[in-house]
């Protein structure tokens, strides 16, 4: 499992969010809570990494500050996390009484966007980064509502699937699991052990929703050039997977692929006629499973 502590690529999706909501005409998901928890200060601090090009050496206009932000940064963390909420919705709706378990919840905002009492919410992460959100969350002066739990785990020394246990969280009830942005800094080992531990937790119907990257292609140079910048910030993604990886691994637990968006539909659904120039990852691809198979608690 990867060991989730707060990262600038992080911090970098949380300020695409709050950049998105406040500025974007056409919204591709609309984060209205993102700038209130970063705050001006943090959020004025990634925009100026950004502008300064990673190195401080030369700093960006205005206007290819934004090209910059919309060409490299934005496309991936909106389009995923459009896809999982609008998933976990159509999953509520269906099943009523249901648990969410964030994986990697960083600076999430949907416990505090929530307006349906029936989703129980698990935030995990890393104890550093969810001690500095639980502090960021009481400079604020935000209630944390009643469903919503925060399970810090130290991936290194204890298991995911223990820590939510002790939580409160309940196997017998219908799981939506998302784990967004992490694929790409693992192994296809490690990465299937972290759905292992999902499958351990769920009941027959309960769902994981993810995205991965593409191991290998004629990508265009901005996918290269992505991979460079995270490794300049000491976050070195691993390849990627192929979608038969994925697949196998998803079946060899009990997993059956529901919604695959690769590339091209994830571009026609989430940035077709768009007048930004934001587009697609060419290498990113989305995918929600249900698992099928194993004993039904109900």
């Amino acid at each position: 499992m990867v060991d989730e502590r707060e990262s600038v690529t992080a911090k970098i999706c949380a300020f695409v969010r709050a950049w998105h909501s406040n500025k974007a005409r056409q919204k591709i998901y609309d984060d209205y809570l993102a700038y209130d928890f970063m705050g001006k200060e943090e959020y004025d601090s990634i925009y100026d990494l950004i502008s300064s090009g990673f190195d401080g050496i030369y700093r960006f206009s205005k206007e290819d500050t934004e090209q910059i932000i919309n060409e490299y940064f934005a496309s991936i963390p909106l389009s995923r996390i459009h896809f999982n909420e609008v998933r976990l919705r159509k999953f509520a709706a269906e099943y009523g009484d249901i648990q969410y378990v964030i994986c990697g919840a960083g600076s999430d905002t949907f416990s505090f966007r929530n307006d349906n009492e029936n989703i129980t919410v698990f935030e995990i992460d890393h104890p550093d980064t969810q001690r500095y959100k639980l502090e960021r969350i009481d400079e604020l002066g935000w209630n944390i509502p009643k469903n919503v739990h925060f399970v810090p785990v130290d991936f290194e020394r204890e298991r995911m699937c223990d820590k939510l246990i002790s939580a409160g969280f309940d196997p017998s009830k219908k799981t939506f699991f998302s784990i967004l942005g992490v694929s790409y800094y693992l192994t296809l080992d490690v990465f299937t052990d972290t759905l292992r531990q999902m499958m351990e937790l769920s009941s027959l119907g309960s769902a994981v929703v993810f995205d991965y990257p593409i191991k290998s292609g004629d990508f265009p140079r901005r996918v290269q050039k992505l991979a460079e910048i995270t490794e300049s910030l000491g976050e070195v993604m691993r390849g990627g997977f192929d979608y038969n990886e994925v697949s196998r691994a998803l079946y060899s637990l009990g997993f059956q692929i529901d919604t695959y968006m690769p590339p091209e539909k994830v571009q026609t659904e989430y940035f077709s006629g768009r007048q930004d120039g934001m587009k697609a990852f060419e290498n990113v691809s989305l995918i929600s499973a249900t698992y099928t198979a194993g004993y039904d608690y109900e």
